[in-house]
């Protein structure tokens, strides 16, 4: 795929999304409110579909809404013979588990490669282990058989934090140092997303006075509130082709709004919804036996007995 912009600058975004949607944008965060301008800019109006299908997620809409008008209008300078400017897309994600950190990683990836950003359009995600060795030169060694598999697409690190957990000597430091170096003289090439706990990115990024200054969009995943939670339960349950009583619904949400405020640094989100959905599917199974109800609006409908969760095996992070 061609790219939309023939670049012969190199330059930076900076976004840090931790503001509200500009009133300039439709009221569902859109560029677009027309047919005829959706039809026309296609492939942001499929992205912006995709990322619909998501709870929440507002700040990530516009961050996609900002790179796909700036090189539209890259574009539309080109023609004009006016100069088109690269920017280093390289991101920093923070927040807890179960936020759709990894989700949007993937989503960026394939609209990157879309937009002719990314040859590829890959995603390849990887841990401490894929790129830290047991020896002098290893560690560097194996980051860059990392970094070649990652060229062209999305090279994602999770709880990148861990990369500096051994303090100066540990083999972390070198991984981080390939990494630097690659995003200099590979800046285009391929997009570097670290993502992890909030306190514990900040800190890492501390311990680099050159690391934040090197990833020009920061985005902050806060937990989801209450509301957001209980549209997530609709959802899964929907999906599953499952009712909730009223009753239910009030039970859940009552224990969302406490376990949210009990745990809120390392609160899982998403993760622990879903799991409390499984496992209430899993006591309505037996609720239904020992009640031999296999009747159609029985085998639909969920209980506010079948979300025990003063006995819950699910973990809240």
């Amino acid at each position: 795929m061609s790219n939309p912009v023939n670049s012969k600058k190199r330059g930076r975004i900076n976004v840090v999304l931790n503001h509200k949607l500009n009133e300039k944008f439709g009221q569902n965060g859109s560029l677009f409110q027309t047919e005829e301008e959706k039809e026309e800019h296609d492939i942001l109006t499929r992205f912006e579909r995709k990322l619909e299908e998501y709870v929440g997620l507002e700040e990530v809409k516009r961050l996609v809404n900002e790179i796909y008008a700036w090189l539209f209008i890259n574009k539309r300078r080109e023609e004009q013979g006016l100069k088109a400017s690269k920017q280093v897309l390289h991101m920093i994600f923070k927040g807890n588990p179960g936020t759709g950190k990894t989700t949007v990683a993937r989503i960026i990836a394939e609209f990157l490669h879309e937009m002719g950003v990314l040859a590829k359009g890959h995603f390849m995600e990887v841990e401490r282990a894929d790129l830290v060795g047991e020896y002098i030169g290893h560690t560097a060694q194996k980051t860059r058989e990392v970094l070649k598999k990652a060229s062209g697409g999305v090279l994602f690190i999770d709880e990148a934090y861990s990369l500096a957990r051994g303090g100066e000597k540990d083999f972390g430091k070198e991984a981080i140092d390939t990494l630097v170096k690659a995003m200099e003289d590979h800046q285009h090439d391929f997009v570097l997303i670290l993502a992890g706990y909030s306190r514990e990115m900040d800190y890492f990024l501390s311990l680099n006075p050159g690391l934040p200054s090197r990833f020009p969009i920061a985005i902050d995943f806060p937990n989801y509130t209450t509301d957001e939670l209980m549209e997530m339960v609709r959802r899964m349950l929907s999906e599953r082709e499952y009712v909730l009583t009223q009753e239910g619904e009030f039970h859940i949400k009552e224990h969302i709004r406490r376990i949210r405020q009990e745990q809120e640094r390392t609160f899982s989100n998403g993760r622990y919804i879903r799991n409390i959905i499984e496992e209430g599917i899993r006591l309505q199974a037996v609720r239904l036996l020992k009640e031999n109800a296999f009747d159609r609006d029985s085998l639909l409908t969920m209980k506010r007995e079948d979300f025990k969760f003063h006995s819950s095996h699910v973990k809240v992070n």
